[in-house]
């Protein structure tokens, strides 16, 4: 973050300074939310959450180091204190990000939203000094944590903008105005919340709208392929750019192929030029996220062969995401266990299917360990029935479904679309599966683990790599 002092950021978010013996102090360090990061002249925020109080290790902070604890209570240390800590959390992020005048560049979707920051994020970096979030930190708290690492150095502000209601991408925008806006696509992530698709599509349209018009800079960057995206053009005064594998789409992909081990292979297309493009993410999935990264690079002033290099070289930065992890016997584990909904998970399917043609050829096995979808409402029974019977139809050799009632719906549609036998079973949980997979696993085995963050089945994936080494220095820690 910028240097401010005391005095400053009391003014900039309305607080009341408590037990400050300097206001000229300064936070010259990051601005934190868990006292175990309090660094010297850090800003510890003090949040009372259902479990834990910040409040109570607002000392802790301090004695690490921290200058000053932003709360909503005296603390005995040195304290501004505000009635609602995340509002002067996003005030004070909306005055650094307006100060600093960085390029903010924002994206939402309903999938494919972190994997495509990450992306984006690897292709600006080789412009120049980029600041984005680590994992999904795409909320109201997160959000303005991420701007705030900002500083006089960092040229691109990349934040991931996440929505269950209505209004809440237009609260985050309000807090910190892109110039360019992306939207990936509109699925049924949070369908239960919203409603329906067009709710969702009138919720992720809210980035588009915030931006500025076209004669300010204001740039739109819209998935061609998704008509409920591309309807967001009427929406917006920045001028609209289109990405996808439709002929229309301004930056497009052609010759979509995968190779023999899953990974997206294309022809990238751009008004400047063209340049093949091979990825070492896994999944035909990517090559959609990597137009929509390529869409922004490009806007912002790299080449058609900068971008190719640098998506064919981009690994994931975000853990549990297609992580994919070769034990020494052989065996290979595919953890994209951080988050799932139909579109995700029809797409980890697909790349386990493209990277079992290799395999099954060989001897192997491919594995699918699935778990529930959150927060689908009438539609959990039909969307996880659908992927039940997608495990089938792609030739899957065998389906574990984890867990309660919606996974017994994901082995109720494999039986229905013919498997039988062993082809796939449903256990009780996360144990049960790690037990299973560990009797049955043999060399040359491909296991993908995938649910929603709730079910934790990321413990089923780390039980069963264990010392293993990562490929393509793609495994914990990216």
């Amino acid at each position: 973050m910028i240097t401010l002092s005391l005095a400053e950021i009391a003014h900039i978010v309305g607080g009341q300074p408590h037990d400050i013996p300097d206001p000229a102090a300064r936070i010259t360090g990051p601005v934190v939310t868990d006292s175990r990061e309090a660094v010297p002249g850090a800003l510890f925020t003090a949040f009372d959450g259902e479990r834990v109080d910040g409040h109570d290790y607002a000392e802790r902070a301090v004695a690490s180091g921290a200058a000053a604890v932003l709360c909503t209570r005296p603390v005995g240390v040195p304290a501004i204190v505000v009635d609602d800590v995340t509002a002067a959390l996003g005030a004070l992020a909306r005055h650094v990000v307006a100060r600093l005048g960085t390029t903010v560049v924002a994206l939402t979707g309903s999938a494919g939203k972190t994997s495509t920051k990450d992306l984006i994020a690897q292709l600006l970096l080789r412009k120049g000094p980029t600041v984005y979030p680590e994992g999904n930190l795409n909320n109201e708290i997160g959000l303005p944590l991420t701007a705030l690492r900002a500083d006089e150095s960092t040229e691109h502000l990349v934040l991931e903008m996440g929505a269950r209601y209505i209004g809440d991408i237009r609260y985050l925008t309000g807090l910190v105005p892109p110039k360019v806006g992306l939207v990936l696509n509109v699925g049924t992530a949070h369908i239960g919340e919203f409603g329906g698709r067009e709710r969702i599509a009138e919720a992720k349209g809210e980035i588009v709208e915030s931006l500025p018009p076209a004669e300010e800079g204001g740039i739109a960057v819209l998935n061609a392929d998704d008509p409920l995206v591309h309807a967001m053009a009427s929406r917006t005064k920045a001028r609209v750019v289109s990405f996808g594998e439709a002929a229309t789409a301004g930056v497009r992909a052609e010759n979509v192929r995968l190779t023999r081990q899953g990974r997206p292979s294309f022809t990238l297309h751009t008004p400047t030029g063209c340049s093949d493009v091979t990825m070492r993410l896994y999944g035909e999935h990517h090559v959609s996220n990597a137009l929509a990264a390529a869409a922004v690079a490009h806007e912002l002033g790299m080449s058609a062969d900068e971008i190719a290099l640098g998506l064919s070289q981009a690994g994931t930065l975000s853990r549990w995401r297609m992580e994919v992890t070769e034990r020494p016997d052989g065996v290979t584990i595919v953890n994209d266990a951080y988050n799932a909904n139909p579109e995700s998970m029809r797409a980890a399917l697909r790349a386990l299917a493209a990277m079992g043609q290799d395999v099954q050829a060989r001897g192997g096995r491919t594995w699918a360990v699935l778990g529930l979808m959150a927060e689908l409402g009438d539609e959990a029974l039909a969307e996880h029935d659908a992927v039940g019977r997608l495990a089938v139809r792609l030739n899957v050799s065998k389906l574990v479904a984890v867990g309660g009632r919606e996974a017994s719906w994901l082995r109720l549609g494999a039986y229905n679309e013919g498997s039988w036998g062993e082809e796939s079973v449903h256990v009780s949980d996360a144990q049960a599966a790690v037990d299973l997979l560990r009797s049955e696993l043999r060399p040359g085995d491909v296991v993908l683990v995938k649910a929603s963050r709730s079910v934790g089945l990321e413990r089923v994936a780390q039980a069963l790599v264990e010392n293993a080494v990562p490929t393509d220095g793609q495994g914990a820690g990216r």
